[in-house]
C-alpha cells in the first residue's frame, strides 16, 4: 500500500487530501484545499494564495487515475462544489458522508449543492456512514459518524480504514485530536499500521478548545499508541496551525519513541520541510511592512 499526503496544513494550506494506492484500487480522500479567510485579523498572504492554486492542480492531477473518491464531511478544506469537479469526480465512484442524517444545518446545505453538481458526472454515489465497500482485495470501512471535535456544533465526520492483504491505513478526518472517548474506538479496533490524525486545535486553545479537551486528546492518542501499536502516526491539520505544536504535545514524542512508533507531520512523512504559512501569516506581512519602511 502506498499512502501519499497530497496537501496538508504542514505544507502551507488547509487540507487533508490523501491519495492511497493498493494493488486493486486508487483512492483519493477529501480532495480539496483552502486557506483561512482571516488569521490574526489578516487576509491570506499572496504566498498562501499561490500555493493554494498549485495544490488545487496537484489534487486534480492526483485524482486522474482514481477509481474511488471519498468525502468525509462537507467543510471547504475537505470538499468543494466549484473547483476541478470534472477532473476529480467524472466517472468515479464517490463515497460520501450521509447528507441527510447526523449532519448539521450548514453542512446539509453544502452537501446538497455539492451532490447536485457531481450527480450528473459521477459513475455512482454511495453513502459512507458505518458501511463497508470492497474493491477486489481492498476493503474500505467507514466509521459511524463522530463529532467534528469535542461536540456536534461543527457537525459530524466519518473515519476511514483502508485495508488490503498486507497493510491497514486509518484516516481520522476532523476529530480535532480525539477529545471524546468514542472517537478513538474505531481507530483502536482496526489496529492500523499507519494513522493520519487531525491533531488537537491548540491554536484555538482557551478560545473554543479547552485545556481539558487538549488533555483528553493527548490521553486518547496515548491510548492509540499503547493499544493499536501502529508503526507511524501522522499528526497534522488543525494542530499545524500552531507554531508551537510540538510543545503542545508534551511527552507524546517520547512515548512514541519508547514504543518504536514514528510520530511526525504529513510534510515530514512525505520527506518535505514543514511550511506553516497560515501560522506565519502575521510574520509574513510584518516582514513586508518592515522592508517597505
Amino acid at each position: 500500500m502506498k499512502i501519499d499526503p497530497v496537501c496538508f496544513d504542514s505544507m502551507g494550506v488547509r487540507s487533508m487530501a490523501t491519495l492511497v494506492e493498493t494493488r486493486d484500487l486508487r483512492l483519493m480522500i477529501d480532495p480539496a484545499v483552502a486557506v483561512a479567510p482571516r488569521r490574526y485579523g489578516l487576509p491570506p498572504h499572496p504566498k498562501e494564495l499561490s500555493l493554494l492554486e498549485e495544490f488545487w492542480s496537484k489534487i486534480a492531477s492526483s485524482a486522474e487515475e482514481c477509481e474511488v473518491i471519498a468525502v468525509t464531511h462537507y467543510h471547504y478544506d475537505h470538499h468543494s462544489s466549484t473547483r476541478f469537479l470534472e477532473e476529480i469526480y467524472r466517472g468515479r465512484i464517490v463515497i460520501v458522508k450521509d447528507p441527510e442524517n447526523m449532519i448539521n444545518f450548514s453542512q446539509r446545505g453544502r452537501a446538497r449543492i455539492f451532490l447536485e453538481k457531481i450527480k450528473p458526472i459521477a459513475a455512482q454515489i454511495k453513502v459512507a456512514d458505518g458501511k463497508e465497500h470492497v474493491f477486489g482485495g481492498t476493503r474500505l470501512e467507514f466509521s459511524p459518524p463522530v463529532p467534528h471535535g469535542p461536540n456536534s456544533q461543527l457537525g459530524y465526520v466519518v473515519q476511514l480504514s483502508v485495508k488490503d492483504s498486507e497493510d491497514c491505513f486509518l484516516f481520522t478526518s476532523d476529530v480535532q485530536g480525539f477529545p471524546l472517548e468514542y472517537q478513538v474506538k474505531f481507530v483502536v479496533g482496526k489496529k492500523p499500521h499507519t494513522i493520519f490524525i487531525d491533531g488537537p486545535s491548540t491554536y484555538m486553545l482557551s478560545v473554543n478548545y479547552t485545556v481539558e479537551e487538549l488533555e483528553a486528546s493527548l490521553r486518547n492518542i496515548r491510548r492509540i499508541i499503547r493499544q493499536a501499536s501502529p508503526s507511524t502516526i501522522v499528526l497534522d491539520h488543525h494542530l499545524l496551525r500552531d507554531l508551537d505544536w510540538r510543545k503542545s504535545l508534551g511527552t507524546l514524542f517520547e512515548e512514541a519513541e519508547e514504543n518504536a512508533i514514528i510520530l511526525e507531520s504529513a510534510a515530514e512523512y512525505a520527506g518535505r520541510e514543514i511550511n506553516q504559512l497560515e501560522a506565519l501569516r502575521y510574520a509574513l506581512y510584518k516582514a513586508e511592512s518592515t522592508n517597505l519602511n
